[in-house]
């Protein structure tokens, strides 16, 4: 017999942007009525091991019973008799509003000040903390939403329009912001502090990224050979060790030279895992990167993401770049480097630890010289 109980990994994929995925058991109670539990979140690695976990396969058992004693009964398959027998009481406007009622937070009514302690608690990576910080930064220079109460759909299409206002967000940029809002508006229904989560009545269009551009191997060889002050040149070097590695700027910061790579003929190579996603990879430090290692002594300057693409800027502007340069365009560099080498895509995936080949597929897109060859050859073959 078909189960009505399943487990499933990471189903609003996530992991991805985050490294971590949610552990859910899905309960298919009819063909409208669906129970979802969320029982943890955890990397991939984790998920191999928690998977055939007994604790994991008992809570399977259980609602399995719990259903087939519903049928027994003859009880509606609806979400709230299944809610009942495991004594989850269905939040209706009511239950909201007496819980509001009762609520005696410190944050007396301020929106801002509760995404400022919900940040603070959360057990989130530093970076996804900061990311959501700069949500907050962005209400209160708006000053829009302030309290509970401005949480409207009005106010939401108003902080939308106020954020692309200037012209220095892509769309796909101001999708984040409300992603990361709604997880607090989410929260805050939740817990009974609002009646209605007002992203569940709007939504906003998830807009494209900008082309991804990537520096060439001649524009890469003029960032190495350029004279630089002592600040911009230590920051240059830390781009070129990426640009050369495939590695991702937290990833610099937690390499070790002597315990994260082999040799293996000529080379070096770097075996380890990315910091965001726990995906492991391995690549290898070609000669540009060596040589700053070399210069450093085998230890990698250490500085903020946000200082070294200040210094970046500046260096762009030194050379007289028409292209941006930030820190993960040196990542894209070294993809579309290695893939315009012919090397196989699914070689580079694993060099830049992605684990979906489709992420690797985006740097394809901008191959303009490598569509190029292949047309000229296709051209040289057709008589």
């Amino acid at each position: 017999m078909a189960t009505n109980v399943r487990v499933v990994f990471d189903r609003r994929k996530r992991v991805q942007a985050t490294g971590k995925g949610n552990v859910e058991i899905i309960i298919q109670l009819s063909r409208l009525a669906v129970k979802k539990i969320i029982v943890d979140s955890m990397t991939p690695e984790e998920w191999e091991i928690y998977k055939d976990a007994p604790y994991l396969k008992k809570e399977v058992e259980n609602y399995e019973k719990i259903i087939n004693a519903m049928k027994l009964l003859d009880e509606a398959m609806t979400v709230d008799n299944f809610n009942k027998h495991i004594g989850v009481v269905t939040m209706t406007a009511e239950k909201r509003k007496e819980i509001k009622e009762q609520n005696e937070s410190p944050i007396n009514g301020n929106f801002i000040d509760y995404m400022k302690h919900t940040i603070e608690v959360e057990k989130t990576r530093d970076s996804t903390k900061r990311q959501k910080q700069v949500v907050v930064d962005a209400l209160v220079k708006w000053g829009g939403i302030v309290t509970f109460a401005d949480l409207t759909v009005k106010k939401l299409k108003e902080f939308d329009a106020w954020l692309h206002e200037d012209g220095t967000r892509t769309d796909a940029s101001v999708y984040n912001y409300h992603k990361r809002l709604k997880v607090c508006t989410r929260l805050a229904y939740e817990e009974g502090i609002i009646e209605k989560n007002p992203y569940e009545m709007v939504s906003f269009s998830r807009g494209t990224s900008k082309e991804r551009t990537p520096l060439s191997e001649h524009e890469l060889k003029l960032i190495r050979e350029a004279n630089l002050p002592p600040k911009e040149e230590r920051v240059r070097d830390l781009f070129i060790f990426a640009a050369y590695t495939g590695l991702a700027f937290c990833d610099t910061q937690k390499f070790d030279f002597f315990t994260m790579t082999e040799q293996i003929g000529d080379l070096y190579y770097i075996n380890s895992s990315r910091l965001k996603t726990g995906t492991n990879f391995f690549t290898p430090i070609l000669s540009p990167a060596m040589e700053v290692l070399k210069k450093h002594d085998f230890k990698l300057p250490k500085i903020s993401n946000e200082k070294a693409n200040d210094y970046l800027h500046l260096i762009e502007s030194r050379l007289n770049f028409k292209k941006p340069i930030t820190f993960h365009v040196a990542r894209h560099s070294f993809a579309t480097i290695a893939l315009s080498h012919d090397i196989p895509i699914d070689k580079v995936a694993r060099m830049l630890g992605h684990k979906d080949i489709k992420t690797t597929q985006i740097y394809a897109k901008v191959l303009k010289s490598t569509i190029a060859n292949h047309a000229n050859n296709l051209s040289k073959a057709i008589i």
